[in-house]
């Protein structure tokens, strides 16, 4: 085999073990871009047309799709008359192993006493921090894997969304790429 033919066929290899990397990412894209069931959709209470899916069954759909992630708290703080919380989502690939991350934020607003001015220092109540930092956190957790796809609610509000299409027709690239190293082996 000449020189040019080993190196046609050995650039050929390494597409096809890139290829398989990027079939293998396209399942993951394919699970994480379904629809979340309809049971774990709830209602807000407070904004009658908005959905959403409560953090315990984001935190377990997270737990069943990618069996091992973290959350890291990048930042707290206060941000006008709220607390608020920056975290990455750190989960590995269950096909891969590589572990990925995505980033997130919340806020939650500082409850006062009633009919006080939130600038007003003295009319916060003493348990405010306690109750909104955890629910700043986990608005910002769920944010974070709002970014991973639409089985964690990523366009559960949005009027207009476009449905996922695999990038890699699986069977029909392989079989081509397969074509051209029998080509190149008989030449």
């Amino acid at each position: 085999m000449s020189d040019n033919k080993t190196q046609s066929l050995a650039k050929i290899v390494g597409n096809l073990e890139k290829f398989d990397d990027f079939v293998k990412n396209d399942q993951l894209l394919r699970l994480v871009n379904q629809e979340p069931p309809a049971s774990i959709i709830e209602k807000h209470p407070i904004a009658p047309n908005v959905k959403y899916i409560p953090i315990g069954k984001i935190e377990m759909m997270l737990t069943q799709v990618f069996q091992n992630w973290y959350v890291e708290i990048l930042k707290t703080g206060q941000l006008l008359n709220s607390v608020e919380v920056t975290v990455r989502l750190f989960y590995r690939h269950p096909i891969t192993n590589e572990w990925l991350h995505q980033d997130g934020t919340g806020a939650v607003a500082i409850q006062v006493d009633k009919g006080k001015n939130a600038s007003d220092l003295a009319a916060i109540k003493s348990n405010a921090i306690m109750l909104g930092l955890p629910a700043a956190k986990s608005f910002a957790i769920k944010d974070a894997a709002e970014h991973i796809g639409k089985l964690f609610g990523r366009d559960l509000n949005r009027k207009d969304s476009l449905a996922f299409v695999p990038s890699y027709d699986i069977e029909g690239a392989k079989e081509k790429i397969r074509e051209k190293l029998d080509e190149d082996n008989k030449t």
